[in-house]
């Protein structure tokens, strides 16, 4: 039997968290796989950190990020290296995750080289090219050149299918990112509980768990947001509101200047995978505009209001575990009044995750033996 060559191409934290799940299965079968790690480093720091986490190390790194770059520049540089990995391995099949620059210029360095690329959650889609900007449009050009979509619900296949992918190339697995969770042992959860015990961080029933990073929030809706949280850490002055704060300056500097001054608001730098998960499952509210924490923290039956207007994620909303407020001030003080005025055991959840059960890594590696024939 041919074993085959499968390069596994992220650059970001949530990329790694959600392939690590497939990586790790894959490296179950070595008569079957050789992966090929490589990390572009989009997010050199956090994606080096959680890959550790997962026992994982690159077999490539790039190094593509220089400060101040735009879209573009970032664009030209990872294709660049790209052609170099292309060039210098054989690679029988290229995996990439998600939406970002970094799954795109996968996506188009392999089809350049007429390799087959499988796209893990494929079919996510908000139909406006501008909200997740630029993510809308990354995913639906990786879609374009994609062999094999992995798509997490039927939603997403649906969406697949109404732009001509043809069915037999979408598989429903749910999200990997729910196997992630699977991986946590009772020891990390002990080491996260020591770790905000030292960093003086109270972890109790009034916890509320706020991250705000996306790009289309900076500007006057970062503004927003930050009006909205500092009058609920205001009224709410029992509870304690934790930010692990995103490194980009158009949201550092100023959750820094606005949030820092009052006692019960915990500033944190970015948060290691398994200890954001810990303040996920503990926190009584969270507040994000994040993808991930969308599909993460129902399986913690924590409410969630998504700080965006369009969300590519919206089984969680019809499933009634999560809810758009945007960038609108009302909006977000209000359902979060309605959250933080209960106890915690009274807000909490009860409908299951519709985003996965856990066994999609498995799910993922059968069909790509499906597809190659071992």
């Amino acid at each position: 039997m041919e074993k085959r060559n499968i390069l596994v191409v992220f650059g970001t934290r949530p990329e790694v968290i959600k392939l690590a799940p497939v990586i790790l299965e894959l490296k179950k079968y070595p008569e079957k796989y050789n992966v090929i790690i490589c990390n572009t480093e989009q997010q050199k720091e956090l994606s080096n950190q959680t890959l550790a986490y997962f026992d994982l190390k690159a077999d490539i790194n790039l190094d593509v990020m220089k400060p101040n770059q735009s879209l573009l520049e970032v664009q030209t540089r990872i294709l660049s290296a790209l052609n170099t990995v292309y060039s210098e391995n054989k690679v029988d099949a290229t995996i990439v995750q998600g939406d970002t620059m970094t799954v795109l210029c996968g996506a188009l360095a392999s089809f350049y080289n007429k390799i087959p690329v499988f796209h893990v959650e494929a079919g996510l889609r908000s139909y406006d090219i501008y909200e997740p900007f630029p993510e809308e449009v990354m995913r639906q050009m990786t879609s374009r050149v994609a062999e094999i979509h992995f798509a997490p619900t039927e939603k997403n296949r649906q969406a697949l299918l109404k732009e001509n992918i043809p069915e037999n190339k979408i598989h429903v697995v749910g999200n990997t990112v729910i196997d992630a969770l699977f991986c946590l042992s009772s020891d990390t959860m002990e080491t996260a509980k020591n770790y905000f015990k030292d960093l003086g961080v109270t972890v109790d029933d009034k916890l509320v768990l706020i991250t705000a990073h996306r790009r289309e929030n900076h500007g006057e809706r970062i503004d927003r947001i930050i009006d909205s949280i500092k009058y609920l850490v205001q009224k709410y002055e029992n509870h304690t509101f934790v930010i692990p704060v995103h490194p980009n300056p158009n949201v550092k500097n100023k959750i820094h200047e606005r949030l820092g001054r009052f006692s019960n608001v915990k500033l944190l730098t970015p948060l290691d995978y398994p200890y954001l998960v810990y303040l996920m499952k503990n926190a009584k509210l969270i507040l994000t505009d994040s993808g991930g924490i969308q599909e993460e923290a129902p399986s913690f039956g924590c409410p969630t209001l998504v700080m965006r207007y369009e969300t590519e994620r919206q089984e969680g909303i019809d499933a009634g575990v999560s809810t758009l407020v945007g960038a609108d001030y009302e909006k977000i003080v209000i359902l979060s009044e309605n959250i933080l005025s209960n106890s915690r055991e009274n807000s909490r959840l009860k409908a299951s995750n519709p985003y996965g059960d856990g066994t999609s890594a498995m799910q993922i590696r059968n069909i790509i033996d499906n597809y190659f024939d071992i």
